[in-house]
């Protein structure tokens, strides 16, 4: 086993707590075998949108919550930034659950003294500003989507195959949702940039990335029901993307079945798609 991994902050979003899809048991080894001084929880933790619909709780999932409290408890500087799915919680900003401070937004300086603004993300994405009620739409499609990902990978694991995400692969085949995803990164971008931040940390369109646009850091942090990603800032001041599912290996004990979603051989896969 590796030793813990240390960062100076970590950033985690689209966890989605509250569904089916949520991998709460992936989360908590990540936080077992991770410490930073920051951790911020960058919109869509919980989704209210489906408690709302179908009440779904199971004890991972409320251990996601009291790791994150612990965490903050024990020196962890932590905050939760509202998303979309959680956005109930916006009638109530700024207010601390704990130590935990709930916002909007907040700006994190970097180790190298450079601003970036953290934010969900939903306020850039034209469906969500004109159109809530297809989002909300597109929503239950998606969750649709990952029950039909639990039948097919059933059956895989059974012909001895790894975990293929269908939600993902059409995500990167149907070119209108290539082409979403290319303007939210360059909206969002064209906004730090007319702000003057140097660079934008966000989620929402659970699609982990570090790219500059026009001298602007977009950095997403991906998500936690299909990628099970996080966004690391080393203590040098770099910023990296930890792909949990490639390294986990490392840390806990993991059959070789279970080895999914994000190898090499299915992101040239889903390239090839796009």
């Amino acid at each position: 086993m590796k030793p813990i991994l240390k960062y100076k902050s970590i950033f985690i979003s689209d966890v989605h707590l509250g569904t089916k899809g949520c991998q709460a048991e992936k989360l908590l080894e990540f936080f077992k075998n991770t410490r930073s001084e920051k951790l911020y929880c960058v919109g869509d933790i919980i989704d209210v949108w489906a408690l709302q619909k179908n009440f779904y709780w199971p004890q991972a999932h409320n251990d996601v919550i009291q790791k994150i409290l612990r965490k903050a408890r024990h020196g962890t500087e932590v905050f939760y930034v509202i998303g979309n799915h959680d956005e109930v919680f916006r009638k109530f900003i700024p207010m601390h659950f704990g130590q935990i401070k709930m916002i909007n937004r907040v700006i994190h300086q970097s180790v190298q003294n450079k601003n970036y603004l953290v934010v969900h993300g939903d306020a850039w994405d034209g469906v969500m500003r004109y159109a809530k009620w297809l989002s909300k739409l597109g929503s239950i499609a998606y969750e649709m989507l990952l029950r039909l990902n639990i039948v097919i990978n059933f059956f895989r694991k059974l012909r001895g195959k790894t975990y293929w995400s269908l939600a993902k692969y059409l995500k990167y085949k149907v070119k209108n949702a290539v082409k979403y995803i290319g303007e939210y990164e360059r909206t969002i971008a064209q906004y730090g940039k007319k702000k003057k931040f140097d660079g934008i940390i966000c989620g929402h369109i659970h699609h982990a990335t570090n790219e500059d646009f026009d001298g602007v850091n977009y950095l997403n942090c991906g998500d936690w029901v299909e990628s099970c990603t996080a966004l690391a800032e080393n203590y040098d001041g770099t910023f990296e993307i930890i792909y949990w599912d490639k390294i986990r290996k490392d840390y806990v004990n993991v059959d070789e079945d279970e080895m999914i979603s994000s190898n090499t051989v299915e992101d040239d896969q889903l390239k090839k798609a796009s």
